[in-house]
């Protein structure tokens, strides 16, 4: 049977990413970038954005990836049909990246999804201390490396050198594509470093917490109190530490915030496990957003694309945090109603349709 509370999860996950995402589509090296003057909605959903989004739905989606692993090991008994599909997720995520948008976790998932299968068959306890031990080894990297020249003068819109980078993306199609392609290049050097440490790390404890049962029954009383706990003090702490204020606060602020993100991801899978309770009803749209995943993901690329680059390139200039957001909203209804539409005629969207077939 097929386990809806993942599908919701996942239909929430692949939606909630695009509230960080969006920011990288206009400039992506400078991620979101005030004006001179920000407005009050800045700071509120700033605020925002560190207790509930900041790296909250990336780690869901790494958690769910780390379960699906299990899920299909338990269907298919080989480990060679996962690392194929595995291999066509990389050259989906390198296409992506390449071409399209440096931001790309698609390739990151392949190579983390690789090595979190080295160590999905050990004993539960096993799995749960690979898990942390690889958090906190990409965290200590990420930490070590943040003493590299850090950035404190603040930016802003009228800055020079946001200026340089927004010249840079958006002089020409072709300069765009020179500079999405060189930041993708830096960010995969990232990979072995960073990213798929955190991500492999992330993914262990997701195949805990299914081996677990925490995604049929949720967490136990016990378990609930520790990670409201630690959901709480950790976003705590972020929501002090002022990363401008020495390099110190600066290199220690994304750690704490990973491990903030993990423990409020893992609230969000029992919140929604307890609320679906492995039910479609009332829950449909979100299932079905979730079974379209990898088409959802790849369609945000497509629309923000087109409309940062194409439709308003002056965006980046000009929108406020909330005027993003507002985009976000169009998208998402739009995503809805695709999916809604588009699953009463096929059982697999188009871009999973695809990855099955070039995966057998």
């Amino acid at each position: 049977m097929r386990n809806i509370n993942m599908d919701v999860l996942r239909g929430i996950a692949v939606l909630g990413l695009m509230f960080m995402n969006i920011y990288t589509f206009a400039v992506f090296e400078y991620d979101y970038t005030p004006s001179a003057t920000p407005p009050f909605s800045d700071s509120l959903i700033h605020t925002i954005n560190t207790v509930f989004i900041d790296g909250r739905f990336r780690s869901l989606f790494c958690l769910l990836f780390g379960a699906s692993l299990v899920i299909q090991w338990q269907l298919w008994q080989s480990v060679e049909k996962q690392h194929k599909r595995l291999k066509v997720l990389a050259c989906i995520g390198l296409a992506h990246g390449f071409l399209f948008w440096a931001g790309d976790i698609l390739f990151i998932y392949a190579c983390a999804g690789w090595l979190t299968l080295k160590f999905s068959q050990q004993d539960d306890e096993k799995i749960l201390r690979m898990g942390m031990l690889f958090l906190l080894l990409g965290a200590f990297i990420s930490f070590l490396l943040s003493f590299i020249e850090p950035e404190f003068s603040p930016v802003t819109r009228s800055s020079e050198s946001f200026l340089m980078a927004y010249d840079a993306a958006y002089s020409s199609y072709f300069a765009g594509f020179v500079s999405n392609f060189l930041i993708f290049i830096i960010m995969l050097i990232a990979v072995p470093l960073i990213t798929m440490w955190m991500a492999a790390g992330l993914m262990l404890v997701g195949v805990y917490l299914y081996k677990q049962g925490v995604f049929v029954k949720g967490l136990t009383h016990s378990q609930l109190k520790l990670i409201t706990a630690a959901a709480i003090s950790f976003t705590a702490l972020r929501l002090m530490i002022e990363p401008d204020q020495s390099v110190f606060m600066y290199a220690i602020a994304e750690p704490i915030n990973w491990l903030a993100a993990l423990a409020m991801a893992i609230c969000y899978c029992h919140i929604i496990v307890k609320i679906v309770k492995n039910s479609p009803s009332n829950w449909l749209l979100l299932q079905q957003a979730g079974r379209m995943s990898l088409t959802l993901y790849l369609l945000q690329t497509v629309i923000f694309i087109l409309f940062f680059k194409v439709v308003y390139p002056s965006a980046a200039l000009n929108f406020d945090r909330i005027d993003y957001w507002l985009v976000i909203a169009v998208v998402l209804v739009f995503q809805l109603f695709f999916c809604k539409v588009y699953s009463q005629y096929f059982t697999h969207g188009p871009c999973e349709l695809i990855w099955r077939k070039l995966s057998r």
